[in-house]
């Protein structure tokens, strides 16, 4: 299912890899898709929400694996993460924007190596970022991004987006898919159509309890600037469209695919095959199990 991947760097100038919850594998599909653009990693440019590429999660303790980048590679990082990263580098920019881990700043990598991220958090400065990079060359941006941040896959911030999850989500699979399903179907809400007075514009997160509030009838439509606004539960939504109420974005999040992960740090693990086949039958997007196929092309 390398083709998926392949597609999504092709026509896609950022890309923005988002979780379900930790241990989802991000930074497997991470790494999968730096892999995939090794010859032409001078076009590329990395950056994260949140922290990413420590050998261990600072949060649950498990093992993680490190971020792999080749020579040419742009990277936005904190400054405090730079010690921490063993490539050679050369520091093109220093951009104004503050983490808790200090400056971001833009380096190229002049050798092959583990980098830390750690970028800013703000969609409005991940836009900016976005741009800075294009400027210094940069044809593709891959955006790590933090724990259940549905935000990222706005379409300021990005083109596409991956969604990841897996066992760490919840031990029951059942729950996993489900869940998975209702933020497939969330971010992938029909673009508004024509005029509707009985429209209901939302510019910030729909919730359960603005949505309990306007208790919207048969015949209403909710409509927000782009899917990643939509912070509703599957319970309420399901109810809302069962009552008639329909849902609506004026700007479409395109999702590329839905990566699956069948193991848990909580040693709750799934089976691999049922996993990805029920995800398949739940979301309208591929299901790939990254892990399995980098497994499968090495023992070719």
């Amino acid at each position: 299912m390398s083709e998926v991947l392949t597609r999504a760097l092709r026509e896609h100038a950022a890309l923005s890899i988002v979780g379900m919850c930790k241990n989802a594998g991000k930074t497997t599909v991470l790494n999968r898709l730096i892999a995939l653009s090794r010859e032409d990693s001078h076009a590329l440019a990395l950056t994260s929400v949140g922290r990413d590429g420590e050998d261990t999660d600072v949060v649950t303790g498990t093992e993680k694996p490190g971020i792999w980048v080749h020579a040419g590679t742009l990277v936005a990082t904190a400054a405090d993460m730079l010690r921490l990263c063993d490539i050679t580098r050369e520091i093109l920019y220093t951009t104004g924007m503050y983490t808790p881990l200090g400056e971001v700043v833009v380096v190229r990598a002049l050798s092959d190596g583990f980098v830390q991220l750690a970028g800013p958090s703000m969609n409005d400065q991940l836009a900016a970022l976005g741009r800075l990079l294009r400027a210094l060359g940069a044809k593709r941006l891959l955006i790590d991004g933090a724990l259940s941040r549905k935000t990222l896959c706005a379409p300021s911030v990005c083109d596409a987006a991956i969604l990841c999850t897996g066992a760490s989500c919840h031990p029951d699979l059942d729950t996993v898919v489900a869940d998975t399903a209702h933020a497939c179907r969330l971010l992938s809400l029909p673009q508004a159509q024509g005029e509707n007075l009985r429209r209901h514009e939302i510019p910030g997160a729909v919730t359960d309890a603005l949505l309990k509030k306007l208790d919207p009838k048969a015949g209403d439509e909710i409509t927000v600037p782009d899917g990643s606004h939509m912070l509703l539960s599957r319970a309420l939504f399901e109810r809302l469209l069962a009552r008639g109420v329909t849902f609506s974005a004026h700007r479409t999040v395109h999702l590329c695919c839905v990566c699956v992960n069948p193991y848990s740090a909580r040693g709750v693990d799934f089976d691999p095959l049922a996993l990805r086949t029920r995800m398949a039958e739940a979301v309208s997007v591929p299901v790939l199990n990254v892990k399995e196929e980098v497994l499968h092309e090495n023992q070719l």
